[in-house]
C-alpha cells in the first residue's frame, strides 16, 4: 500500500464510514497507552473506524490524529472533521475495502 493516501482514496474511504459510529474516545488524559491499545484492538475487527476526541481531551482532533497516525503503524487519517477522526488500516491477511487505483 502506498504510503499516504490519494485524494480519491480518501473520499472514498469518507464515504463507507458515514454510517458509522465512534469505537474508541479520547478524553482528559490524552493519547496514552491504554487508548493506542484500544484503537489497535479495533483494528483487529474492521479496517475503518471513527475515533471521538472529546472536548476535555488535551489535544484538539487534528493533533490527536497525527499523533495516531504516527503512533501506530500503517494507520491513516482518512478525515478529521470537527471531534471525530476517521483511520483506516488495511487488513494484512484479508483486505476487505479496495481503494481507487
Amino acid at each position: 500500500m502506498t504510503e499516504s493516501l490519494t485524494s480519491k482514496q480518501r473520499a472514498h474511504l469518507r464515504s463507507l464510514a458515514h454510517g458509522l459510529k465512534p469505537v474508541v474516545h479520547v478524553g482528559h488524559e490524552g493519547l496514552e497507552p491504554p487508548v493506542l491499545g484500544s484503537i489497535l484492538e479495533a483494528f483487529n475487527t474492521r479496517e475503518l473506524l471513527k475515533v471521538k476526541v472529546l472536548e476535555n481531551a488535551p489535544e484538539d482532533a487534528r493533533e490527536t490524529a497525527g499523533a495516531i497516525a504516527d503512533a501506530l503503524p500503517d494507520v491513516h487519517v482518512a478525515q478529521t472533521i470537527g471531534r471525530t477522526i476517521v483511520l483506516y488500516r488495511e487488513d494484512p491477511d484479508a483486505p476487505e475495502i479496495r481503494l481507487p487505483g
